[in-house]
């Protein structure tokens, strides 16, 4: 049985590039879910069981600081890991999200080794 992820970013090349670098990972995935925003990440946390999210900060409509916002009101945080994923570089912000219950911060462009253990670290 393996793990369904949700990969939030506005940008197609970003999503296609987590999942790439999820696949080339030895991590059991047996579903993939999009969103373009905040919003869509909603309706897809509602509609499917996911073990972990991905999720850029700077987006349209409903940007990842008010995804993590309403995910900590529905109490997902608790049970569904999210890791931030994303070019900012403000400590502020990212400590604060880290306070909110994220549980890990990748910098954009990141490197795949990374990704993949702190991947692993959070789900193996």
């Amino acid at each position: 049985m393996g793990y369904n992820v949700l990969i939030v970013d506005d940008s197609m090349i970003i999503r296609k590039m987590i999942a790439k670098t999820l696949n080339i990972s030895d991590l059991d995935i047996s579903g993939y879910h999009y969103a373009e925003n905040g919003k869509q990440a909603l309706k897809q946390l509602e509609d499917n069981w996911i073990d972990i999210v991905f999720a850029d900060i700077n987006m349209p409509e409903m940007n990842g600081v008010e995804l993590i916002e309403e995910m900590v009101k529905e109490d997902l945080l608790a049970s569904i890991p999210v890791v931030i994923i994303s070019t900012e570089r403000s400590r502020e912000r990212i400590e604060a999200l880290k306070a909110m219950g994220i549980r890990a911060y990748l910098q954009k462009p990141f490197i795949p080794e990374e990704f993949t253990r702190v991947v692993k670290e959070l789900l193996v």
